[in-house]
């Protein structure tokens, strides 16, 4: 006999696939849509593709918030990836935050018995309404026989089986756009989907974010201005989280924490503070910095929420920073693209002429004294536009920690005008630069090298023109030219030339097939048009290769 509960739950997947498809086919439909020119009235125009662009990323952060908790998570993680969306897409889903509607008191009580058992006799006064709930899991107040203040993150029942699905369709949605060679260029869809999988599944188990809460507390034991909850172990399993309860005022209440009696511009400093020590000294850090994870305790202290999404930084890309750093300080373009390259985030093989004039203007506008007050977040849009079509790929962890101290910048801006997050920085930076085991006069003894090299080259530069001349005058000596621009140029004259014979072959062919045709032997005319269909279809990617290289051309030429 047919289980009814297993049908339902059968054509439950089925719609739920179904409505994800439709998602996909309609994003996919509205991006094709405006890759076009007549799409837009009046004509192309940057400000209309902004304006085109924005309201898509919107319609998209709505969409993934109706799909709910797979969707809204995935959401989150791609608004670290500048190298798959272009800027105004990642920076509004980077406000994506998962605030749904609660479950009910019953289905909590339910899951916290089934998963501690016996033990639930430990916990007395569970609060019945929730003081936070979000797409996986919702946190109840509670108190402990001993006396002891907690709360309890319990998961949302069934979500295990649901994320489940939805990361399967995920996986197939990857390989169709990997298929296609118009959405797959330059991306590893299949890898990023993979990848994705990995970060929510972990989310589902609450021991892992126990152990993540745990080690972050033991990074901050010695600052007292710094509060993580500790983790009761006996309470938490899989599905429930017991934490102590630590109250405190959120972060972007200006107006409760100035009635408290705190200083605002020293909470901005010190969460400034706090994620320079979690990248630079520590390398693990809170990678889901938004207003709902920090609160400001009565004493001033910085209080930590919500250890679901923790980064790590390898000991190998942290010293790799120390290069970054000098050869930003010493306003080295080349130095930074080779440590670019060393670090993993500069593709190989590739052209750095206009990589390297990028980093040029970077350092020169952005990097160079007087420093802006906002100078993170401006940093954090060009990074978004270097990034987005360019050879450069930023690991996550990067990316969080960028927009985390960008957060703060603007935090601190708000509630002190003379807030510099560069002030606060120094320290750190030169912590950064010596993190590689080099002496505090690195910067000094990498000016002198740099002279060294120099005078070096000036005295073997004469034997080196004689060689060359002795070698030109030999016929020996080959030149090879770079042009840029004059490449991309000599690239549109040649597809415009096989366009223009293209279709003079076509309408020689085309003739031919009607004077065939209307000959006494007209089946004869059949020759011409089997010539002409591969032809046609060259012709036809010969078009949209020129219509293309048209579009970046006007895009660059409106920068």
């Amino acid at each position: 006999m047919i289980n009814c509960k297993s049908v339902l739950q059968i054509i439950k997947r089925y719609f739920r696939a179904l409505r994800i498809w439709r998602s996909v086919f309609t994003l996919l439909s509205y991006l094709w849509f405006d890759s076009q020119d007549w799409s837009y009235i009046g004509g192309f125009t940057i400000e209309k593709q902004k304006s085109r662009q924005k309201a898509r990323a919107q319609w998209l952060t709505k969409e993934l918030l109706h799909l709910g908790s797979a969707f809204i998570k995935l959401g989150q993680l791609i608004s670290a990836r500048p190298d798959v969306l272009p800027r105004d897409w990642v920076t509004e889903l980077a406000g994506l935050q998962d605030k749904v509607p609660p479950f009910s008191f019953e289905d909590a009580q339910e899951i916290v018995e089934k998963e501690l058992g016996a033990r639930c006799k430990e916990i007395v006064d569970l609060e019945e309404i929730p003081i936070a709930a979000a797409s996986i899991a919702q946190v109840h107040r509670a108190c402990l026989s001993s006396g002891r203040k907690i709360v309890l993150k319990i998961q949302r029942p069934g979500l295990e089986a649901f994320f489940r699905l939805d990361l399967e369709v995920m996986q197939k949605v990857a390989a169709l756009l990997q298929r296609n060679k118009s959405f797959s260029k330059g991306k590893d869809w299949i890898s990023i989907a993979k990848e994705c999988k990995r970060v929510l599944l972990k989310e589902l188990d609450f021991r892992i974010e126990a152990q993540y809460a745990a080690r972050f507390r033991q990074q901050f034991l010695d600052e007292p201005n710094i509060k993580i909850p500790g983790v009761i172990w006996e309470l938490s399993t899989q599905k429930v989280l017991c934490l102590d309860y630590l109250p405190g005022i959120k972060i972007n209440d200006q107006a409760a924490i100035i009635k408290s009696g705190v200083n605002p511009s020293k909470i901005a400093e010190l969460g400034a503070s706090s994620y320079l020590k979690q990248l630079i000294e520590y390398g693990f850090f809170h990678a889901d910095p938004h207003p709902g994870n920090l609160a400001v305790s009565s004493d001033g202290s910085l209080i930590f929420y919500d250890f679901g999404m923790m980064g790590m930084i390898s000991d190998r890309l942290r010293n790799k920073l120390g290069s970054m750093v000098r050869a930003a300080a010493l306003q080295d373009a080349t130095k930074l693209i080779q440590a670019l390259q060393e670090a993993g985030l500069l593709a190989q093989e590739i052209d750095l002429g206009p990589v390297r004039r990028l980093v040029r203007i970077m350092l020169k506008e952005r990097l160079t004294p007087p420093f802006d007050k906002d100078v993170i977040e401006k940093l954090s849009v060009d990074l978004y536009e270097l990034v987005y079509g360019q050879p450069f790929r930023l690991p996550v962890e990067l990316i969080f920690v960028m927009r985390a101290l960008s957060t703060f910048e603007g935090v601190g801006r708000s509630l002190d005008p003379s807030f510099n997050l560069i002030a606060i920085t120094k320290p750190y930076l030169i912590t950064i630069m010596n993190s590689n085991n080099s002496n505090p006069n690195d910067l000094i003894n990498e000016i002198g090298r740099q002279f060294g090299e120099l005078g070096t080259k000036a005295v073997g530069l004469p034997k080196r023109l004689d060689e060359n001349l002795e070698r030109l005058e030999q016929g020996d000596l080959q030149l090879q030219i770079r042009l840029g621009e004059s490449d991309r140029q000599l690239r549109r004259m040649i597809s415009a030339q096989q366009s223009m014979s293209q279709s003079i072959l076509l309408g020689c062919l085309g003739i031919s097939a009607a004077l065939l045709g209307s000959s006494n032997k007209s089946f004869f005319s059949i020759i011409p048009i089997v010539i002409a269909l591969p032809i046609s279809i060259n012709w036809l990617k010969i078009q949209i290769k020129i219509r293309r290289d048209e579009n970046i051309e006007r895009i660059k030429g409106n920068k």
